[in-house]
């Protein structure tokens, strides 16, 4: 098999340091960032994000993968039955076209409309609810179950986690 790309797990909070190791290394790699608005107590400031946290891309042979799993950071290779699985050349591109356009592009979290979430940020913030449409606001609707009554408000999509 020739070079591909495969996923690379990575610590938390290592996607940039395995990046790094993996240049070092000679070895193509690709880290999709998104800017965000990061908060602090006093001030905020935008910071580089991993658009997959926890994720890096690495393009190579999978028999020659010791160099890789050799990175700081690196946990594992994302696999399928034992084996290194080969994203396809179009996902990858695609994702980068993307990060290099200048469309506004956000994470889209594994949560669909249906699921309940939990508010992160914000006025809300801890409250609980199932979310009902997904977008640049998601629509929020917290229930009284027992009388059967509900109500719904907008919140920044950043602002939700799968609870």
């Amino acid at each position: 098999m020739t070079d591909a790309w495969f996923a690379l797990w990575t610590r938390s909070r290592h996607e940039q340091v395995v990046r790094e190791q993996l240049e070092q290394r000679k070895i193509t790699s690709f880290l999709p960032t998104v800017t965000r608005w990061s908060r602090w107590k006093d001030r905020k400031k935008q910071i580089d994000w991993p658009l997959f946290p926890g994720y890096c891309f690495a393009r190579f042979d999978p028999h020659d993968r010791l160099p890789v799993l050799k990175c700081t950071g690196v946990v594992n290779i994302v696999s399928f039955e034992g084996e290194p699985a080969a994203i396809p050349e179009q996902e990858i591109e695609g994702i980068r076209q993307l990060v290099e356009s200048d469309l506004a592009y956000d994470p889209c979290p594994m949560i669909r409309e249906g699921m309940m979430v939990e508010v992160t940020h914000g006025p809300l913030k801890g409250l609980v609810g199932r979310l009902v449409r997904k977008g640049a606001h998601a629509r929020l609707v917290l229930t009284v179950d027992l009388i059967g009554q509900a109500v719904s408000v907008e919140v920044d999509a950043a602002d939700v986690r799968a609870y």
